[in-house]
């Protein structure tokens, strides 16, 4: 869980905010979200945090759609199924949106495009399957995730913005000119 208190989370926030808004998605519970995921994936453990049965982290989209599955997977339970499909939406929203050109490498034998439209697709169904357990401790965020999954091609065209902004963030001239300019 990560502090709103956290200067990374509040930079965070505040350049999500001001994309999402931009383009929509007006929603401070999914811009809330979108902040927190991106703090929470500074840490290679939280990207990474689904393993298989021997303890090894899965980052194969493929590998963890099957440890998703409580009938023919590794999924123990219907709570596994849902914790292992809400990482599988996060992980296709995180690389999708800040690192579209990743997914070539990660998927050598597939086309680009072929690659990026079956991580939409998996982040989708994820967070739709994740909206679908509504009941107990889950029934207050099943709105959330099914909202996304509804606006997941918008929230990754909001992160790739959010990428290019802190990308000129760091150009030397930019820099500069802020620093002028305050």
């Amino acid at each position: 869980m990560v502090s709103e208190s956290n200067p990374l989370h509040q930079f965070f926030t505040a350049v999500v905010e001001h994309n999402y808004e931009e383009l929509g998605v007006r929603s401070i519970e999914v811009q809330g979200y979108v902040a927190t995921l991106l703090t929470e994936f500074c840490e290679a453990d939280n990207l990474y945090k689904i393993k298989n049965a021997d303890g090894r982290p899965l980052a194969d989209l493929g590998e963890m759609l099957l440890e998703s599955d409580p009938v023919y997977g590794s999924a123990a339970s219907f709570d596994r199924e849902r914790q292992v499909r809400k990482h599988i939406g996060d992980y296709a929203l995180f690389f999708t949106g800040m690192f579209p050109e990743s997914l070539n490498a990660q998927r050598l034998r597939r086309s680009r495009m072929e690659s990026l439209v079956d991580f939409v697709k998996a982040g989708k169904e994820s967070y739709f399957i994740v909206s679908k357990f509504e009941h107990f401790e889950y029934a207050k965020v099943a709105p959330l995730f099914r909202r996304m999954s509804e606006d997941f091609e918008r929230l990754v065209y909001g992160l790739n913005q959010v990428k290019n902004e802190l990308e000129e963030m760091q150009h030397p001239i930019m820099r500069q000119t802020r620093e002028f300019l305050m």
